[in-house]
């Protein structure tokens, strides 16, 4: 019989492994989101993008390489799903984009930055767990499902490309995964590693790192956290999962569930989990780093303005993070990996919110 504690006692300790050495190595580097659709647009510098188009052709290419072996499947998460929350992920998307572009980054930048001693951080995300809070199950919940989330698609098949296109080709969906999968790496591969300036100082070893701990988040929780039959409920079951189903990093829904179980602490049936685990060691993977490094140091906010920008930053993020089912992390990087359809519309909605947050920020600071 499975010993079900101690197996997820695995589970969070090899997720705490891969999510520290991810926090130290985005802590010595610059890679960020936000910074990389930023970049474009102010110095139209693409580095930061290739950083992140490596990062993504390796969690794709990876990902569909463990479904193929049958090491996971992609089709038990919830950016699979048959129902197509096409206005939600556009709607989400623009306020998570424009969040992060005026609270200084995303949620994974900003576990970043606190775990370097950025008290900036740190409010935006309180305020960013509480109103994601207000959008899972608050006030902000229901109007969410009463409104973006009524307007939907429902697919035939799971939403990620191979089965829908499986469906209408009539080509085995495995054949198809692999294919385009490898198409997409190849692409995002080429325009990276064309540019000599991005080979030789464009730190691509932590597009790398980025892309491994995706699929490495994948496997720990559609393979070694599954177990096909709980040997209390003799069901499948994904362990420390919030969802209930296999996950990957996303980094909204876990500051709100933090902020649940520090405040109902004495509920034993309030849990760490999967996701929560993820944010906690990107945390102290860049505290190790920043202090190793000499680079931690207590940073406030400059004047009201910049304390004002970072308070509806982290409102932003929170109520679009959830409408959208993902950060740049859940739906950017997890999501794309399995070409989920989602992820095709709300990263082009991350896109137009930092555009959108940028001109904000010009005429504020004016």
């Amino acid at each position: 019989m499975t010993d079900i504690i101690q197996l997820k006692q695995y589970v969070l300790l090899a997720t705490f492994a891969i999510s520290f050495i991810l926090g130290f190595g985005m802590q010595r580097t610059q890679f960020c989101s936000m910074g990389a659709i930023s970049d474009v647009f102010v110095m139209q510098s693409w580095v930061r993008a290739k950083q992140w188009g490596v990062a993504l052709g390796i969690a794709i290419l990876g990902t569909s390489l463990l479904y193929s072996f049958s090491l996971i499947d992609i089709h038990q998460t919830i950016y699979t799903n048959p129902k197509f929350l096409w206005l939600s992920h556009i709607t989400g998307g623009i306020l998570f984009g424009f969040g992060m572009a005026i609270a200084s980054g995303c949620g994974a930048k900003n576990l970043v930055r606190l775990g370097s001693g950025n008290l900036k951080s740190l409010v935006v995300l309180i305020v960013m767990g509480i109103f994601a809070q207000m959008t899972l199950r608050g006030v902000f919940g229901v109007l969410r499902v009463s409104s973006v989330d009524r307007v939907f698609v429902e697919l035939k098949t799971h939403q990620d490309i191979p089965s829908i296109l499986s469906a209408w080709l009539g080509v085995h969906e495995l054949t198809l995964s692999i294919v385009l999968s490898s198409l997409f790496a190849i692409v995002l591969f080429f325009f990276a590693f064309r540019d000599k300036i991005f080979r030789k100082e464009g730190q691509w070893w932590i597009s790398v790192l980025v892309g491994f701990a995706i699929i490495g988040f994948w496997w720990v929780s559609g393979n070694l956290g599954f177990i096909p039959e709980d040997p209390n409920t003799l069901e499948p079951v994904f362990l420390a999962s919030n969802s209930g189903r296999m996950e990957s990093a996303s980094l909204v829904a876990p500051i709100a569930y933090w902020l649940d179980y520090l405040t109902l602490f004495s509920d034993t049936s309030k849990t760490i989990s999967f996701a929560m685990v993820i944010a906690l060691g990107i945390v102290i993977g860049s505290l190790i780093s920043s202090l190793l490094s000499g680079q931690w140091r207590l940073q406030g906010f400059g004047n009201t303005q910049d304390l004002v920008n970072h308070l509806v930053g982290g409102a932003c993020m929170g109520v679009g993070g959830i409408t959208a089912l993902g950060c740049t992390f859940g739906q950017g990087l997890s999501a794309m990996s399995t070409l989920a359809l989602s992820s095709f519309i709300t990263v082009p909605g991350f896109i137009l919110g930092v555009f959108l947050g940028l001109r904000y920020l010009e005429r504020s600071y004016d």
